[in-house]
C-alpha cells in the first residue's frame, strides 16, 4: 500500500516565536522546504540502460529531479513529503516524435479541420499523458502560412500558442507545422490533411516555401519524398536538396518521410536528422553505401545525431492486446469496432505470428542494421489518425521494438531518454537536473515489455496526473453520446 507521510524537522518552534522575522523565515524555509518530495522503495529504471536501481530513492523538488539513488544512501531534506513505492516498478515518461494530434474528434474518431481547435488538441494532450507521454512533438499541424500563390491559409496560430503553455495533466507540446511536400504527397490517410503541407513544384518555390516556414520557429522542417504507389508526383532531388539547404542556413533541422534507397543516399549527404518511418522501405534495404555514409557523418561530426521511427507501429499485436484495459480507458467500444473491428475480425493466431516474423525480419535487416551503423531508434507512432488512437498507438510501438529485437531495456531508453534528446526536450530520464516526469508500474517492465502498459501514476513535471479524472470525463462523453 502507498503511504504518503511528511517528515517533520524538530525544530522547537517555541523556542523561535520571539526572535526577529527574519530568524523566522529562515527557519521556516530549512524546515519545509517549496515543494520537495522523496519518492521511496521502488525499482527504478532511469532511462539510460543501465542496471535498474532496487529499492531507490529520488527526490523531486518543484517540477525536476534533484537527487536520485538507494534508499538509506539519499539525503531526505526536513520538512520533504515522502511517498512510499514499495513493491512498484518506475520509468521514465516516454517522448513521441511523430504525433498528427488535433484532428481527430474524441469521441467517434473522425477528423476535419474544424477539430483542429485548442481545447481538442489539449484533450489529445491529456490522453498521451494517461499513457505516460510526456511531451509530443507534432507533424503537419495546422498553421497560419503562405501558399505561395497569395494570401493566407486562415488556419490560426492554435499549435503555436499550445506550445507555449504548460497545461496540467496534459503533455507538453511541440510543433513542426505543416511541411513540405508535391502537391497531394505529403500527409494522406484522410482528406482533412492531404492540402496541409506547403505544396511545391520548383526549387524556387521550396526556397521560398523554407523562408516562409522558418518564420515559426519548427521544431525541424518535415518533407515528404513520395510518390504515394505513383498515384502523385514527388519531390525531386534539386527541390529537396534545395530545401535542407535553404533550412540549414537558418540552422533548423530537417526530416524526411522518403521510401527508396536511392533517395535515402541523398538525403543522408545533405545532413538529414531525422526520418519518420523507415529510411527505406517497400522491399529495399540499407546497402553498404548507406551505412557508410551514416558511419562517415559521424565521424566527422557532420550533424552526427541522426534518428529514425521503425514503424513497426499495430500489426504485430494481438486480439488479447486490442482487448487491453488501458486502451478502453480512453477509446469507447464503439469506437474501437467502428476503427479496427474489421481488422480484428480478420486477425488469427496464424496471421499474428506471420506478422511477427515480418517484423523480426524488417528489424534484421533493416532498423537494426541502421541503429547499428549509429542512428538512434526513436519513438514516433502516427498516433492521431484514424486507426492510431492517441497513445495507444505509441504504446504497441515501443512493445513491437522487442518483438523486433531489441531487448526491453534498449526499447526503454529509445523511447524516453534518446526520444527526449532528439526531441531537445529536458525529460526522458530519471537524473537530476530533468523535469520530473515518470511512470509508476505495477509490474517489472524488463520481465516483459507488455508490463509498461499496467500504469499505476503518471506524474509530471512533479505533479501526479489525475487519471481518474480525465478517465471520468472522457467516459461521461460516451454515455453522453449513446444516449442522445
Amino acid at each position: 500500500m502507498r503511504r504518503v507521510t511528511r517528515m517533520f524537522s524538530g525544530l522547537p518552534v517555541a523556542a523561535c516565536l520571539f526572535v526577529v522575522s527574519a530568524c523566522a523565515q529562515q527557519t521556516k524555509s530549512q524546515a519545509q522546504p517549496a515543494g520537495v518530495t522523496v519518492f521511496e522503495g521502488a525499482r527504478l529504471i532511469t532511462g539510460d540502460g543501465s542496471a535498474p536501481i532496487e529499492n531507490s530513492a529520488f527526490i523531486v523538488r518543484n517540477d525536476e529531479f534533484t537527487v536520485v539513488g538507494r534508499q538509506g544512501d539519499v539525503q531526505v531534506p526536513a520538512g520533504a513529503v515522502r511517498v512510499d513505492l514499495t513493491g512498484k516498478t518506475v520509468m521514465p515518461a516516454k517522448v513521441d516524435l511523430h504525433g498528427h494530434i488535433g484532428y481527430q474528434h474524441d469521441v467517434d474518431g473522425t477528423m476535419a479541420k474544424e477539430y483542429f481547435t485548442r481545447e481538442n488538441l489539449i484533450d489529445h494532450l491529456q490522453r498521451l499523458a494517461y499513457y505516460g507521454f510526456s511531451a509530443v512533438v507534432s507533424v503537419g499541424d495546422l498553421v497560419d502560412r503562405s501558399d505561395l500563390h497569395g494570401g493566407r491559409t486562415n488556419w490560426g496560430d492554435v499549435p503555436l500558442r499550445v506550445r507555449k503553455e504548460i497545461i496540467p495533466d496534459a503533455a507538453l507540446f511541440r510543433t513542426t507545422g505543416t511541411g513540405i511536400a508535391w502537391p497531394g504527397s505529403g500527409a494522406n490517410g484522410h482528406p482533412s490533411r492531404i492540402d496541409v503541407p506547403y505544396p511545391v513544384t520548383t526549387v524556387e518555390e521550396a526556397r521560398a516555401a523554407v523562408q516562409d516556414y522558418v518564420r515559426i520557429k519548427p521544431e525541424f522542417i518535415k518533407i515528404w519524398v513520395d510518390d504515394r504507389g505513383g498515384r502523385t508526383k514527388k519531390l525531386t532531388p534539386p527541390m529537396y536538396l534545395a530545401i535542407i539547404e535553404e533550412a540549414h542556413r537558418y540552422n533548423i533541422p530537417v526530416a524526411a518521410h522518403n521510401v527508396t534507397l536511392a533517395d535515402a543516399k541523398l538525403l543522408m549527404r545533405a545532413g538529414v536528422e531525422g526520418w519518420l518511418h523507415l529510411p527505406v522501405r517497400n522491399g529495399e534495404v540499407p546497402d553498404d553505401e548507406l551505412l557508410g555514409i551514416i558511419r562517415e557523418r559521424i565521424a566527422k561530426k557532420d550533424r552526427p545525431n541522426m534518428w529514425f521511427n521503425p514503424g513497426a507501429g499495430t500489426s504485430a499485436s494481438s486480439r488479447e492486446d486490442w482487448d487491453d484495459p488501458l486502451l478502453r480507458d480512453t477509446i469507447s467500444p464503439e469506437q474501437i469496432q467502428a476503427q479496427v473491428g474489421d481488422q480484428l475480425a480478420k486477425m488469427t493466431p496464424d496471421s499474428v505470428e506471420r506478422a511477427r516474423r515480418n517484423l523480426r525480419e524488417m528489424g534484421l535487416n533493416n532498423a537494426l542494421k541502421l541503429r547499428a551503423a549509429g542512428m538512434k531508434i526513436v519513438l514516433g507512432s502516427d498516433t492521431g489518425q484514424t486507426r492510431f488512437f492517441i497513445g495507444w498507438s505509441g504504446q504497441l510501438e515501443l512493445e513491437n521494438w522487442v518483438r523486433m529485437g531489441l531487448t526491453p531495456s534498449e526499447a526503454i531508453v529509445a523511447a524516453t531518454r534518446d526520444s527526449a534528446e532528439a526531441a531537445k526536450i529536458n525529460t526522458g530520464m530519471v537524473a537530476a537536473g530533468k523535469s520530473a516526469d515518470f511512470i509508476v508500474l505495477d509490474a517489472n517492465p524488463l520481465e516483459n515489455i507488455a508490463y509498461t502498459r499496467k500504469i499505476d501514476k503518471v506524474y509530471l513535471r512533479g505533479r501526479e496526473v489525475d487519471r481518474a479524472g480525465l478517465r471520468a470525463k472522457w467516459q461521461a462523453r460516451w454515455k453522453k453520446r449513446s444516449t442522445n
